[in-house]
């Protein structure tokens, strides 16, 4: 797969990772050109086996995306739709499909995220940022509309209702620790150490298999909004999903076969053992 052609970001392949760098000067801003980049990069990882993750990080030092242009918004129509006739934006559409790629999603913040920028982060699967460097904002109330991007849907299934709505209605800054309090991020880590946090962890899910980690993701995600007996079906769906496609069963056999799970040793080490299992294929 070929990860070429692309005006708002570059896209280098190491060893299942694919790592995205926006470097659309001055600020990274969230336009129509950098819309498409996206919507043409996903449908690329939709169709790519061999990628097992993607790290999005920025080129800029002081910002990691920018909100949504304004240009986007300003010929919007000043007349109330009803329900039916609401339309998705186009931000909201490539959001939405940039959260179900099959590939684990990693946002790698070292600065500014406000906006639309922080609603790309929010549709990621995980998110780690920079003290001193990141401050996230949703800043969408006080120009007199709301987070259009997926912020309004995806803040509270992180952060609980009542801080979501503290976040959205307040329209302030909060940097990494306030982030990783309210939920919005995984970890707040010091500048010299997300770069070896983010590629380690990186590293470590591109040795699992493909379909195993995608059945994971799309578990997750269908899970969260269903009653629990719809959940735990949806569980068994995608375990069917993954030990028809993956070296599973060829695994656990071998496991049963040397009895490893009655091995002390085994037990105390199963950190370091997940990683010798993937010698099995």
């Amino acid at each position: 797969m070929k990860y070429e052609n692309f005006s708002t970001f570059n896209v280098q392949l190491d060893n299942g990772i694919a790592w995205v760098t926006f470097d659309y000067p001055p600020v990274n801003v969230q336009g129509q050109q950098m819309l498409a980049d996206l919507n043409s990069l996903a449908m690329r990882l939709e169709r790519d086996r061999e990628t097992k993750v993607v790290v999005f990080q920025s080129a800029n030092p002081e910002i990691w995306v920018c909100h949504y242009d304004t240009e986007l918004l300003k010929d919007m129509s000043d007349e109330a739709v009803s329900r039916e006739d609401a339309q998705l934006l186009d931000l909201q559409s490539v959001c939405e499909r940039i959260s179900k790629v099959p590939q684990a999603t990693i946002a790698k913040l070292e600065g500014f995220a406000r906006g639309g920028g922080h609603e790309l982060a929010l549709a990621l699967d995980m998110r780690f940022a920079a003290r001193g460097k990141y401050k996230f904002m949703q800043m969408e109330v006080g120009m007199g509309i709301l987070p259009c991007g997926g912020g309004a849907s995806r803040m509270a299934r992180q952060t609980g209702l009542g801080r979501a709505l503290e976040i959205i209605l307040s329209a302030r800054d909060f940097d990494a620790d306030e982030a990783e309090a309210l939920g919005t991020i995984n970890k707040a880590l010091d500048p010299d150490e997300i770069g070896a946090y983010v590629e380690n962890l990186a590293r470590r899910i591109a040795q699992f298999p493909a379909e195993s980690i995608n059945a994971c993701k799309q578990a997750v995600y269908e899970s969260i909004d269903k009653p629990i007996d719809e959940a735990l079906k949806a569980e068994a769906y995608w375990l069917y999903q993954a030990t028809s496609k993956t070296p599973a069963l060829k695994r656990f056999r071998i496991a049963d076969e040397q009895g490893l799970e009655h091995d002390i040793e085994n037990q105390r080490n199963w950190n370091e053992l997940v990683m010798k299992v993937q010698e099995i294929q």
